[in-house]
Order: C-alpha cells, then sequence, then structure tokens
C-alpha cells in the first residue's frame, strides 16, 4: 500500500490508490504534532479499506516541519566550526541590500552567535593542496569548545573543503567519535561561494534534530496506525525540495533538502495534470490554508540554487517556486492607516477560520462563504459543515471598529478577496513578467483547497487565455508526491573554460562518470539497483568568464550555444564572443518508481443539468445575482457549462464568473476560459 501525505497549515491531505482508482482523503491538521494527523489518515484508510491491513505500507510525505523550523525559529542548538577568520562570513554575507533605498532594513540574525562560532587552525589552498594539516590537539581543542557551548548540532564548513574535503573529514570524526551530530560543508553542498556553503551547511545542522525527532514520531505513530504485522518494516519517504522523494533516514541526515517540501510536491502534480490535459506551457497556482505557491513550468519543472527561505540562503536545488502568505485562512485587518491588509499571518488549522467553529477573526475563506461562493454545506462530502453566521459576526466586529471602510459586509467581503488576489498576482508577475516570460503564452492551473475560488478572477487580471482545475484539486500536491521518483543531486566545482570543446568535453566525461558512480551507489541502498531503472541527467552552470553569477543549462549537445539562448532568455543579451566557463557539474539521479495515473471520466452529453445543486445567490460584480451550483462528483466528461457558477466537491470549490464557460475533458479535468459559447 503506497500512501502519500501532504502536511499543510489547515488540512493534512492523502492520496493513494485504492483498486483500480485513485483515492482523496483530507483530515484536520495538527500543528503542534503533525505525526497524530499522519496516524489519523492511516487509521482512515484502515477503516475505509480493511482489505489492505495485511498490505506493508510505504508512506511518501511532504512536510512543512523544516520550513516551519525556520520561520518560527525553533531549530536545534548549533555551533559553527570554520577556518580561523571565517567566523564572520555567516553574518557578514553578501553585503547585498535586500531593499536599495531603505535605509531601516533589518537582516535576519543569524541561527549561530558569535559565541558558537569556532576559528580552527588549517588551511586548505584553492586547487585542494593542504598548506596546514590541523594537528591532533586543535581537533581536541574544537570538540571541547563544541562541548561547551551544549551544542545539539555541529556544522563545518572549512575554506575550500569542496576541492579537498580532507580536514572537514577529520573534524567530522572528532565530533562523531565524541558522540556529536555534525554536518559537512564537502557533504551538504560541495561547491564555492564560501556564505551560500557555510549557510545551507548551518540550515541543515540547524534542522537536524528537530527532523530527526519528527520522522521518529511519524514512522512510530505510522507503524502503530497501521495494523498489519508487517508494519514495522514499513518504508518512510520524505518529498524534497528537487521534487524528488528520499528515504526518511537520508532526509534526517539533510533536512534542508526538504524545506519547499509539499509546494514540490504541487508542482509534480501540476506537471502531470497539465499534460493529460494537453497544455505544455502553464504556471501552477496552489493555494491552500496558509500560502499560496506559484511556479512556472516550460513542458518541466524550472529548478534553481538560489533560494532564500526565512531570510536565508539555501543553495541546494529547488524546484523554482515562489511562496506568499496568501491562504483562505489569511487573516484580514485594517492598519492603522485604515488600510485593508489580508496575511501573511493565518488562522491556520486552530483555531481556524471562523466559519470552522472556533477562529474568532475574520479570513478569505470566511469572505467567500459571506459572499456565497463556497457551499454552505461545508467541505468533505458533509463531514466538515461551515457556520456562514460566524463567519458574517466576524467581519461586522471588524467592520465595526475601523475608522473608515466599506458600506457593507459583502463590500468588505469583496475586498478581503480582491486584496487577496493582488497579493497572488503580484506573485505570479515574479515568475513570470519579472523573468522575461509572457503569462499569456501559459495556462493557469489552480489547485488546492482554496485555488479554484480565485483562479478566474486571477487570470483575467493576467490575462491568461485557460484556466485548468484538475481532478482531485485538494489533493493534488500528495498526487505529485505520489508520483515523484527517488532523487539525488550531486554537483562538483571545477571552473574550466569551455574552449578547445573537445578537451573539455572528456574532462566533463570523467568528472560525471565519478559523481554518477557516487549515485549509482546511493541508489543501490534505496533499493535500485538495475539500470534500466535509474534515470540519469546532466547539467552544467554556466557564465561568461568575469561574471558573478551562473546559468544551469543541459550538458547535452552543444552547451555553450545553449547558455548563449538562456542568457538572452534571461537578461535580453548575450555575446558570443567572450569566452564561456563552466563552474559547476551537476548530476541528477533518478530511481523510477510506479506511476499512478488518473482514470478516464465517465461520458455523457453536453449537458450538466444533471449534476446540478439548484441555484443560490453569489455576490459578484457589485451585487446579488443567481448562480448555478454543481456536484462536480456529478458533472460528466463532454459536460458544457458557464457562469457564474460554483462547482463543489470533497476538499475543493471553484467559482466560475460571468463571463466564463467551461467544459470537462476526457479526464474529469475542468477547463476555464473568458468568453459565451
Amino acid at each position: 500500500m503506497r500512501i502519500a501525505v501532504d502536511s499543510g497549515g489547515t488540512f493534512t491531505d492523502a492520496v493513494f490508490v485504492s483498486g483500480s482508482r485513485l483515492a482523496i482523503l483530507k483530515v484536520p491538521s495538527t500543528p503542534r504534532n503533525p505525526a497524530d494527523a499522519i496516524a489519523r489518515v492511516l487509521e482512515r484508510v484502515l477503516a475505509d479499506h480493511p482489505d489492505a491491513a495485511g498490505s506493508p505500507l510505504e508512506l511518501l510525505y511532504g512536510t512543512t516541519v523544516g520550513t516551519n523550523a525556520l520561520l518560527e525559529r525553533r531549530g536545534g542548538r548549533v555551533a559553527l566550526v570554520t577556518t580561523a577568520g571565517l567566523e564572520d562570513v555567516l553574518e557578514i554575507g553578501r553585503q547585498a541590500r535586500p531593499r536599495l533605498y531603505d535605509l531601516f532594513v533589518e537582516r535576519a540574525e543569524p541561527l549561530v552567535p558569535r559565541e558558537r562560532r569556532i576559528g580552527m587552525r588549517e588551511r586548505m589552498g584553492p586547487g585542494g593542496r593542504v598548506r596546514l594539516r590541523p594537528p591532533r590537539a586543535e581537533l581536541a581543542r574544537v570538540v571541547s569548545r563544541v562541548r561547551a557551548a551544549r551544542a545539539e548540532a555541529v556544522a563545518v564548513c572549512l575554506l575550500f573543503s569542496y576541492a579537498n574535503p580532507a580536514h572537514e573529514r577529520a573534524v567530522g570524526a572528532a565530533l562523531a567519535a565524541a558522540g556529536l551530530p555534525c554536518s559537512l560543508s564537502s557533504q551538504v553542498l560541495p561547491e564555492f561561494r564560501e556564505f551560500e556553503r557555510t549557510a545551507t551547511t548551518v540550515v541543515n545542522a540547524y534542522l537536524i534534530p528537530v527532523m530527526g525527532r519528527y520522522l521518529g514520531q511519524a514512522s512510530k505513530r505510522a507503524a502503530e496506525a497501521w495494523t498489519s504485522p508487517r508494519a514495522t518494516a514499513a518504508r518512510v519517504r520524505v518529498m524534497q525540495s528537487n521534487g524528488g522523494i528520499v528515504s526518511a533516514a537520508a532526509a534526517a541526515r539533510e533536512p534542508v533538502r526538504t524545506i519547499l517540501s509539499g509546494p514540490a510536491g504541487g508542482v509534480l502534480g501540476a506537471e502531470y495534470v497539465a499534460e493529460v490535459a494537453g497544455f505544455r506551457r502553464v504556471i501552477s497556482f496552489d493555494m491552500g490554508g496558509t500560502s499560496t505557491d506559484v511556479s512556472l513550468l516550460d513542458g518541466a519543472p524550472r529548478a534553481t540554487n538560489e533560494a532564500v527561505v526565512a531570510g536565508l540562503p539555501v543553495a541546494v536545488p529547488v524546484l523554482d517556486i515562489h511562496t506568499v502568505g496568501a491562504g483562505g485562512g489569511s487573516l484580514a485587518r485594517f492598519d492603522r492607516a485604515g488600510a485593508l491588509r489580508v496575511g501573511p499571518e493565518s488562522a491556520g488549522a486552530n483555531p481556524g477560520p471562523a466559519c470552522y467553529g472556533r477562529g474568532e477573526r475574520p479570513t478569505v475563506t470566511d469572505a467567500q462563504l459571506v459572499l456565497g461562493r463556497i457551499s454552505p454545506e461545508g467541505f468533505l462530502g458533509g463531514e466538515f459543515r461551515l457556520d456562514a453566521g460566524r463567519a458574517r459576526r466576524a467581519l461586522e466586529q471588524v467592520l465595526r471598529a475601523a475608522a473608515a471602510g466599506p458600506r457593507s459586509v459583502e463590500e468588505f467581503a469583496q475586498g478581503i478577496v480582491d486584496v487577496a488576489n493582488a497579493v497572488m498576482e503580484k506573485a505570479i508577475r515574479v515568475i513570470s513578467v519579472e523573468r522575461g516570460y509572457d503569462p499569456r503564452d501559459y495556462a493557469l492551473v489552480a489547485f488546492g483547497g482554496a485555488g479554484g475560488l480565485h483562479a478566474c478572477e486571477l487570470a483575467a487580471a493576467l490575462r491568461l487565455p485557460r484556466v485548468l482545475v484538475p481532478r482531485l484539486p485538494g489533493g493534488l500536491s500528495a498526487l505529485g508526491i505520489l508520483r515523484a521518483d527517488v532523487v539525488r543531486d550531486y554537483v562538483r566545482t571545477i571552473h574550466l573554460a569551455a574552449l578547445p570543446q573537445q578537451q573539455v568535453r572528456r574532462r566533463l566525461a570523467i568528472l560525471f562518470s565519478e559523481l554518477e558512480r557516487r549515485g549509482a551507489r546511493e541508489l543501490a541502498r534505496e533499493d535500485f539497483r538495475r539500470r534500466a531503472d535509474i534515470r540519469v541527467q546532466r547539467f552544467l552552470d554556466c557564465r561568461y568568464a568575469g561574471q558573478g553569477y551562473e546559468l544551469t543549462v543541459p550538458a547535452s549537445g552543444d552547451f555553450v550555444r545553449s547558455f548563449h539562448r538562456a542568457h538572452q532568455q534571461r537578461y535580453g543579451h548575450s555575446d558570443t564572443s567572450r569566452v564561456v566557463e563552466v563552474v559547476n557539474v551537476r548530476a541528477r539521479m533518478a530511481g523510477l518508481t510506479p506511476k499512478p495515473e488518473l482514470e478516464r471520466a465517465p461520458r455523457a452529453g453536453a449537458s450538466p443539468d444533471a449534476a446540478q445543486a439548484g441555484r443560490r445567490r453569489v455576490f459578484m460584480e457589485g451585487g446579488w445575482g443567481l448562480a448555478r451550483f454543481y456536484e462536480r462528483s456529478r458533472l460528466r466528461a463532454g459536460n458544457l457549462f458557464r457562469g457564474p457558477a460554483v462547482i463543489s466537491e470533497y476538499g475543493a470549490t471553484t467559482f466560475v464568473p460571468p463571463a466564463w464557460h467551461g467544459r470537462v475533458d476526457a479526464y474529469g479535468n475542468l477547463l476555464l476560459g473568458m468568453g459565451r459559447r
């Protein structure tokens, strides 16, 4: 039994194969101990499918534990061991100003304070030649300092260790002998650039105590909840930020690779449904209860090594995802100047939006309910009923306290939706317009519990021609996790001019072979031993000689020409007369896993009348009007409909405004467009 679980801020979603069909299950998240929600998911699966109790379990998990630990600064107590003289690299950073003209920018505090940064007398040359070998007495002094600091984990980042890791390994061995868990930069990120390498290694060490405890609890609770006698041998794998899964043991050693775990699953899910629906260029729009994640896909997800999470650089490969604090649970308020603000604060799972029965402050979900765009019967097939009266009272209370504001509760609710849309529209512009892509060339894939409520309005504002609301939108991130391969990324810094190309290619072939041999050994430990079960991708980080940053291009074919094209696309110019330098070689090794498919939807005529649940009042375009309400489970392939309409289903709702039309494709996806048909 393979079950994929995506732990969100408000709901925990699960997708699994029941017979030959994909099934979805949602339970409220348990922020204090996310493992409790996993246990609840498994108990529900066994209750609904008792025949699965005799099956061994493979649990695939997307988690926000690492991200939340960084945001809330509740990771482990970390010490940093670095080359003497470089103790302050972590705090000096790049000297780059995040906002050029803001004189009051507050930088994020470093995860390791000055008193726990330990300089070590050693020196490695830039080419990997030893200049000063640390004596045993120096290693003993470092271990003593770390013990005195009462560190739970240690980050070790020595100068030029990416060229020769011998000194880092010696420090690591001394710390391991003393029973101190450590992260070596030569293992976590063997690349040049001291600040990024140090910061990423420190983040990894910072998360080791948290993720170690959490994954241990999750594995234990999974085994307890799954009543099979073979449950103790269940395999647990964790989603990584790079779009692949990895064993729980590997994730516990390198938790920095899991900080965008859940959103990465959403990108994979969007890629899959776009493919079956016939779209190549799409923008994924994942709106959950706490945040919204957007990404641009041109046939395949894009990856980056320049992510910033909670103000901290993380240079391991991650899917190129932009996140904003706007979700269904985002809180609405008026600031001291009387301006309406929505998010980034969220009601989360506890207490949740006011309409969930415990919250007191209005959220985006409450606003949508007051506008009539969410069925009053609620979510999860009627299991999770909503309190429309409580939502309205929460909005009224804030409106009464405001010095000035909208004249009615409905206008206030519409204002909340409009502000949330503006935040999300800006996020989509960041990953498209600001990077040289015209959003009009893309379709919007909207998912998450709240994605379909906002998708059409966002598409109209950005002039995107199509909206795709996939089947199982509330569980698409979990579906992406269920379809993910086991992936390991490897990198090596070389600094090599790309001329003459024949000699360069021979050198690159040797380097790739070394990385791939290491990858084959590690994938063998994940039970991928046949060459046919492993896919290898090769990439190069290139730049013009003298530049400070690189672009990643495929290593196949004429990579120099590919770099010129990529530079033209990203920066608007290229120079074929300049020497191109290869800075890093990258190998991506994937162990191929089973891929569940969406089954075809039942076929019917063009009329969706059988799926109608009547007409109800909805606030739209400044006033109340009637809209058709549909049960999505009763829609059939080929059904045509037009707005205004509300389409309800287990775990999600879609709002189709006036002047929009839609149809159901062969796989049950909703394809929406502007104009009447």
